[in-house]
This record gives C-alpha cells, structure tokens and sequence, in this order.
C-alpha cells in the first residue's frame, strides 16, 4: 500500500474538522472539534505559516462561467443571470508548499462565481471521486493510523486493520492505489462528492451531485513520463495551453433519487442517474496572488441552493474558517 501518498491524500483532500484520536471507541465518542484536525493536519504534514492548511501549494486562474438553464434549476440567480466573473485556484494535494507535481494523488479545483447581486456561489472539489469514510469519526480513525509512534515511525499494519474493520473508507483507498499523475489541471475531472439541494419556487426539490469535467478530456502520465517532468511543471503546461487552445469545464449535476445517500460521501451514486449541465466555466487566464485569500468553502451558495445534512459537508465550514484565519495571520 502506498501509505505515503494515501496519507497526502487524505490529509490534503478535504479539510474538515475532528480529533487526533486511537481507535478505540470511547475515542470516536468524543465530540469533533475544528481545531484538532486543522492542529492533525499540521502534525502530518508540518506547519507552514501563511500556507493552506491543505492544498498549500496552488495556482490561481480566472474566466467566466456561462450557465446553462434547464427544468430542474428553474428559477435560479445562478443560472439566469447571463454571464458571470470566476475566481478559480487549482491545486496539489499536501500540507506543504513544495508538494511534488510529479507524483500521483490529489489535485483539487476551487471555483468561486459572483453574482450580480454580490453573493457568491462556489465549487470545491478534488480528483478522487469518493470520500475517505462515511463520517468524520471513521476518517479521523483512518487519519490516526497514519501517527507516528514515540520513536518517528507509522505502523502500516494498524492501517490496514483500520481500512478492513471500516470498509467505508475501502473505496478511496482503492482509488490511491491506483492513480495516475494527472498531466495537466486542464485534463483533470473533479468531484464535489457531497449532496446538495435546490428548491424551485414551486416548492420541487432537486438532489444533487456535482462533478466538473475538463474540455481537453482526461489525462494522466505513467510513472516512467511522470519522472522525467520538471520539478514544477503544472502551471507552465496549463499557461502554455490556454494560449494554444480553448481551456474550459462544463459543470454536470447528477440527479439523485430517492434511494442514492445524501449524507454518506463515501458512497457513490450509480453512473445511470441523469446528467444534466450547470454551465461551462471558460478559463481566461492564470497565474498571480487573485486567489490566495479566497476561502473557497462548498457550503456558500447563492439562492435557493442547500447544503445536505451530510457531517463531513457541514463540518467543513467551521475548519475552513480557521485555516484561513491562521493563514491571514501567518500561523
């Protein structure tokens, strides 16, 4: 198992909140607290003062979102407002601000699209398409296993009995062990992973999930290409494409049914459930600081939109806010 690069992921892959906790039972009963995670992450990943707490290392891009009306969306500011502006920063999975561009795992896209009115709607999503257990007490569990004991060193076997005793976390497990090095943040897909809903003003709900797929099409290196890369090759390759080409992702929304969870991130939806398009977001240009104190948190929405009841969704929020008060801050 490739413990190195699940822990990167994990760490670096949703920032949301809990307690360096064993795996015992009276732990897991403890309440979930933001700090401790924010405090996990840093034990794991080192601090880097002024740095995201995850996804430290990043490139800021921006462009336009062009939405797409349909029937299941009626009605909503988001998508009847014509064209809007779009931050947008992209990023490599880890604590620290030197992540390794050549190697495999995580790769996340925030984008932040404003509203005429001023409010804002954002989508934070990563390159894995399932999270890693089914609430935060089962992540925070997993995370643990990767602590090191009083002499430095992690123990692979209490990983491996943590995964087979929580098959919820089994799926992004599966996941690591086989990712490839994506070639470009312009051939990634990213997967928002969590439920939402949308009311429409005839009281009709809509369940959703949403996923961004990238225009150039998907593409990953194999390990003996990933090698021969610079150091830091993402934001050359994606500057040099947006001069050569059109760089753009259409927004999909899955339609969920009754049956499909809405609070379990670990669980994926059936790939028959209908896909309907959001908007495409068209990339204008890249690089700069535009982003660097963008809190990019998937619970703002604009009108009418609402976060599900899922815990690792809600908690994110609360940690959000204080990685970003320790990054302004320089902690």
């Amino acid at each position: 198992m490739k413990f190195n690069l699940i822990t990167s992921t994990i760490t670096a892959g949703f920032l949301i909140v809990g307690v360096a906790a064993n795996l015992s039972a009276e732990t897991n009963d403890k309440q979930v607290q933001a700090i401790d995670l924010v405090e996990m992450f840093e034990k794991l990943g080192g601090k880097h003062p002024g740095f995201r707490k995850a996804h430290a290392k990043g490139m800021c891009a921006a462009g336009t979102f062009v939405p797409a009306s349909n029937k299941h969306f009626t009605d909503s500011a988001l998508l009847s407002s014509g064209e809007l502006p779009v931050s947008i920063r992209f990023s490599v999975g880890g604590a620290s601000p030197s992540s390794d561009e050549k190697a495999p795992g995580t790769r996340g896209m925030g984008i932040q699209i404003k509203l005429p009115d001023g409010s804002l709607h954002t989508f934070t999503g990563n390159n894995f398409p399932v999270f890693a257990g089914k609430d935060p007490e089962t992540f925070l569990g997993f995370l643990s296993t990767f602590l090191p004991d009083e002499n430095g060193n992690a123990d692979p076997a209490k990983t491996m009995d943590f995964v087979q005793q929580n098959p919820s976390v089994l799926a992004n497990v599966m996941w690591n062990q086989t990712a490839k090095t994506p070639a470009s943040y312009a051939n990634t897909a990213f997967f928002g992973i969590h439920t939402f809903y949308f009311e429409q003003p005839n009281g009709q709900k809509t369940k959703f999930r949403w996923s961004i797929q990238p225009s150039l099409g998907v593409k990953t290196l194999e390990k003996e290409d990933a090698i021969k890369m610079p150091t830091e090759f993402l934001a050359d390759t994606f500057s040099q494409q947006l001069k050569e080409e059109t760089v753009s992702f259409t927004i999909m929304a899955s339609l969920g049914e009754a049956q499909d969870s809405d609070i379990d991130p670990s669980q994926q939806w059936p790939s028959e459930r209908p896909q309907v398009s959001l908007g495409e977001v068209i990339i204008t240009t890249s690089g700069g600081d535009a982003c660097k104190n963008t809190n990019f948190d998937p619970n703002m929405m604009s009108a009418g939109f609402t976060p599900s009841a899922d815990p690792v969704l809600r908690m994110r929020s609360p940690a959000y806010a204080i990685s970003f008060g320790k990054r302004l801050s320089n902690q």
